[in-house]
């Protein structure tokens, strides 16, 4: 299966391993851009935003979204209704431990991609 990515972040190694893909570099910016939000937006500013990115999907069936929870509602459900299976990435929290030149230990939270969370009309 193919999923576009339509989150603020490209797509991990292990992402792409599961079929995930970006868009273009301008394509990026684009969505990038659709996804910031510098002043409170109101509903319109939402459903507008939303349009625009299904717009940018207009060619795949399965998308991956994320990011600002108040954003994430509209923008499922425009997608949804331009017929696209929406998919949000499942990430388990590793910690990494890493020997530093001078002999003390880093631990680093790393975030591994596990899976999908699927939804469906």
């Amino acid at each position: 299966m193919s999923i576009l990515n339509l989150t603020q972040h490209q797509a991990t190694f292990e992402q792409i391993d599961s079929g995930v893909y970006d868009l273009d570099a301008d394509g990026r910016k684009i969505l990038s851009a659709l996804l910031t939000f510098d002043e409170l937006p109101s509903g319109p500013v939402l459903i507008d935003r939303a349009q625009e990115i299904a717009a940018l999907a207009a060619d795949a069936n399965d998308v991956m979204i994320g990011g600002a929870p108040f954003f994430m509602s509209v923008l499922e459900k425009t997608l949804l209704q331009n017929g696209k299976r929406v998919h949000y990435a499942f990430s388990k929290r590793v910690s990494v431990e890493a020997l530093q030149p001078d002999g003390s230990i880093k631990k680093v939270g790393v975030f591994k991609h596990t899976g999908f969370v699927s939804v469906w009309p």
